[in-house]
């Protein structure tokens, strides 16, 4: 018989690591070492022409940064993992393996900010290009599909207008015609959607915002099938060298075990600011997967387990009024990242999606209004109370 399969609060925990293996220590220990002995040069050889398992270099492979890859791949129900030194070094790696001059991109309408730079450099300097899709029916994306079209990018929910792609849709798409698709999960985590059970071919987390959830490493993951990733490894990580440290992947399986427990508290804390966002009269509008108003809400109730910690909204009035109201909170910080402990907001026109072109930005619903909040794990009372003496002050 084979192992069991437990459920994701056990498996966020256990999967990918044997104490027996580590000299019987009940937590992952730190392999805080650049390169790995050989007990003979034959063994050496071995190992480089990969005819014998082992460490060789920690640019090549960790004991530490194993057991990661090993449980984000069970997490999110893929073959292998990859862990990297930032969300971007996973993009890019996965992006430069997938294409070569003359290919064509199909990306999600609205990106993060550097994947945008990412792709305008691609197209500059080595003829890759791309182009955005609503991706809302089946017949648009058909004939947005290119023949030398090699990959579909997506973020879902967008960054930061909270926009959903049906992914399972999308994925039959592409399967039929041969294009692997690749999905930044950094948003949900596998707690709440695993893009690889609905056909999809990659997963991409910055590793920083829920993976770690503590706002204190810079991480990139991907996962996938273990021939994808071994390709990865082997090329653009090795070569290009976006390697993670052992001590920040300690940091990330930490981090990891509390995984379920923190994004009850982001999701249940964002729904009661949801109501009371909703409700207040300078709040023009509201983006949210809770919302049973939200256009994509049919597509959240099918591949998401809840609706997130994020909520972005716009304000009335002007760009000024926007900061303004940021610059009158006390509790929640004024930051760009998200999946802290702590509550944050940001301007994303001029903040991380500043790089992206005016006109770009208003094909994405990037308004100078739009605010977007990381809901943190505060007493959503106090949260709600920072935000009203905000709004009352503007």
């Amino acid at each position: 018989m084979g192992k069991k399969k437990s459920r994701f609060e056990t498996e966020v925990i256990h999967s990918g690591y044997r104490t027996d293996e580590h000299q019987d220590s009940l937590v992952p220990p730190l392999y805080q070492t650049s390169t790995f002995t050989f007990s003979s040069a034959e063994q050496g050889e071995r190992r480089f022409a990969s005819q014998e398992e082992g460490f060789i270099y920690s640019r090549l492979g960790n004991p530490t940064v194993k057991i990661l890859e090993e449980r984000m791949a069970v997490l999110e129900q893929g073959e292998a993992g990859l862990a990297f030194s930032s969300g971007m070094a996973a993009v890019s790696a996965v992006l430069v393996a997938l294409t070569k001059t003359g290919d064509h991109i199909l990306c999600s309408q609205g990106v993060y900010g550097c994947t945008f730079g990412l792709l305008e450099l691609l197209k500059e300097k080595y003829g890759i290009d791309h182009d955005f899709s609503l991706m809302n029916s089946k017949e648009a994306l058909d004939q947005e599909i290119r023949p030398n079209t090699s990959c579909i990018y997506i973020e879902t929910p967008i960054n930061p207008t909270m926009k959903l792609v049906d992914l399972e849709m999308v994925a039959m798409i592409a399967n039929k015609k041969g294009i692997p698709v690749v999905v930044d999960n950094t948003f949900c985590s596998p707690y709440l959607q695993t893009p690889l059970t609905l056909g999809c071919d990659v997963v991409i987390h910055s590793a920083t915002k829920y993976i770690c959830g503590h706002g204190d490493v810079i991480a990139g993951l991907i996962i996938g099938k273990k021939e994808f990733i071994r390709q990865v490894s082997r090329t653009t990580q090795k070569d290009i060298g976006g390697v993670i440290s052992p001590f920040d992947a300690w940091l990330l399986l930490r981090g990891l075990k509390t995984l379920p427990v923190r994004m009850d508290r982001h999701c249940e804390n964002t729904i009661k600011l949801f109501e009371f966002l909703k409700r207040h009269p300078k709040i023009e509008s509201i983006y949210f997967p809770g919302n049973r108003e939200h256009q994509d809400y049919s597509i959240a109730k099918k591949q998401m387990k809840q609706p997130g910690g994020l909520i972005s909204f716009t304000i009335k009035g002007t760009k000024e009024t926007a900061q303004q109201l940021i610059n009158q909170l006390q509790l929640i910080k004024i930051a760009v990242s998200l999946g802290d402990a702590e509550t944050l907001i940001q301007h994303p026109a001029t903040m991380t999606h500043a790089v992206v072109p005016v006109e770009e930005r208003r094909k994405m619903g990037i308004a100078n209004t739009l605010l977007r909040l990381s809901v943190g794990l505060e007493a959503w009372e106090d949260i709600q109370e920072d935000l009203e003496q905000a709004l009352e002050r503007i």
